[in-house]
């Protein structure tokens, strides 16, 4: 019996370990000088603003791992909420937006 929980306890802590090494988990400073949090939820990640008149609100909720990532992302202004996919290089965050896959707007935003 022991050894079952043991083993239970091993895989949730190494699960957990998986997340916490994606490189998209963290900080990251959006074009307008907000914070934007990206942490693990549900069985992808969510991008919450943590500073600017939008704190706290959730505009992005991706799937994906090893640095590619796609999702959607809100416009926290227009309240529209478009298709998009996440890069990660370093430091360096790429986003990318589209209206029917046609019209795309980009941004990069550094690690804090």
């Amino acid at each position: 019996m022991n050894r079952i929980i043991f083993a239970a306890a091993a895989l949730a802590a190494s699960a957990a370990i998986a997340y916490a090494q994606d490189p998209i988990v963290g900080n990251w400073k959006t074009e307008l000088g907000d914070t934007a949090a990206i942490a693990p939820c549900g069985s992808g990640y969510c991008i919450t603003l943590k500073s600017g008149k939008h704190a706290g609100e959730q505009i992005g909720n991706f799937n994906g791992k090893d640095g590619s990532y796609e999702g959607k992302i809100t416009d926290p202004d227009a309240k529209k909420t478009y298709d998009g996919s996440l890069t990660v290089s370093g430091n360096a965050l790429k986003m990318k937006g589209c209206v029917l896959k046609v019209v795309c707007e980009s941004q990069t935003w550094p690690r804090l």
